[in-house]
């Protein structure tokens, strides 16, 4: 048997418009994207193929979920997103003005900064050592 994660979950109040800040800002594409008879959508994108881990974006459905949109996990990171090149891609965020909560830290040891997506979701950036 093997297991593995398959997608977290984001709150979001516009799919279209989270998905173009996750296109524009980390290069993530479409996995998947269906809209259920009910209007249901099920948009889920990622950096790889379809049974890599991703994000699949809900809509809140709820009042109580409503005020969870940007501050799902009270203030803590909602995700790692990993890169091979941190100064490009903090030069990149900045460029497009996302927000920065932690500017860019590097030492021999790590480099790392924390950014928050368009809802204010914060998303720790890390550049792996080669």
């Amino acid at each position: 048997m093997k297991n593995q994660i398959g997608r977290i979950v984001i709150l979001v109040e516009d799919y279209n418009a989270a998905l173009e800040f996750y296109q524009k800002n980390f290069g993530f594409k479409k996995l998947h994207d269906v809209t259920t008879d009910v209007g249901q959508r099920f948009l889920h994108i990622g950096t790889d193929k379809m049974d890599a881990l991703g994000i699949w974006f809900l809509r809140p459905g709820r009042q109580a979920q409503k005020s969870r949109v940007g501050d799902q996990t009270t203030g803590h990171p909602v995700m790692v997103i990993y890169t091979t090149d941190i100064n490009q891609l903090y030069h990149q965020l900045k460029a497009n003005d996302v927000k920065i909560k932690v500017e860019l830290v590097m030492t021999p040891e790590y480099k790392f900064f924390h950014c928050l997506d368009l809802y204010g979701n914060e998303i720790v950036v890390v550049e792996l050592p080669s």
